[in-house]
């Protein structure tokens, strides 16, 4: 493995999470979060990957089955990813409105996703097949990383409605969006690993229509939220 191959799938592994990243916080320019929080979030998520790793690991040596060991690995990543923004982020001051649990669980999982595709994109290009490496690169873009946006999401999204709850109806929220999260997750892989065209257009599909739920959901939270900041001013 050369520093040029390195170089190549770091560059291809960075880029499909660069371009969502840009994008969420182009929806988010008019109450811009601390640059310097945003890429501490997405570095946690990349090195949340090298975590997951022994982990899932141990789940495929110790599980039977596809479903549970699919289950454990969607469990151990959305975990993973909660956590890290859990400890680098939620304590801070600079989260202090309701649409940046979503920022910050949104660029979390881009790191993770980042990450992750690089490992994938490392082996066609160490093979000298740049055309296999940007159909998956494209294909990653498409699926797997947006779907770790949503699934990421769906635990903003419930630690953002919840912040008038009790700390025991957050921590209950929170588990709520968990649950949901490793659903999408869990649900998404069955569907990619059948390997058959159909399976993985039910699978693109489920996606990107919980992708859309999601970013209407997004929308109406930041009206709600930015209006009564105005009108408190």
């Amino acid at each position: 493995m050369t520093f040029t191959t390195i170089g190549y799938a770091f560059l291809g592994g960075l880029l499909p999470s660069f371009i969502w990243l840009y994008f969420l916080l182009k929806e988010d320019a008019s109450h811009p979060e601390p640059r310097s929080l945003i890429a501490l979030t997405f570095v946690a998520g990349m090195i949340a990957v090298p975590l997951a790793f022994p982990l899932e690991y141990y789940a495929k040596e110790h599980l039977n089955g596809s479903l549970s060991v699919i289950t454990a690995c969607a469990l151990i990543e959305e975990v993973l990813k909660y956590l890290m923004v859990a400890i680098f982020i939620l304590w801070r001051r600079a989260v202090d409105e309701t649409p940046d649990y979503v920022i910050y669980m949104i660029t979390v999982a881009l790191g993770f996703a980042a990450a992750e595709n690089m490992l994938f994109l490392i082996t066609p290009i160490s093979d000298g097949n740049f055309a296999t490496g940007l159909f998956t690169g494209n294909v990653r873009f498409l699926g797997s990383t947006l779907l770790h946006v949503v699934a990421s999401a769906a635990i903003g999204f419930a630690l953002a409605f919840s912040t008038k709850y009790s700390p025991q109806g957050r921590v209950s929220a929170a588990a709520l969006g968990l649950i949901l999260a490793i659903a999408l997750h869990t649900a998404f892989n069955m569907l990619i690993i059948n390997q058959g065209a159909s399976t993985a257009l039910v699978a693109f599909f489920l996606v990107w229509v919980v992708a859309v739920i999601f970013f209407a959901t997004f929308e109406v939270l930041k009206y709600f939220q930015y209006r009564n900041f105005s009108n408190n001013i």
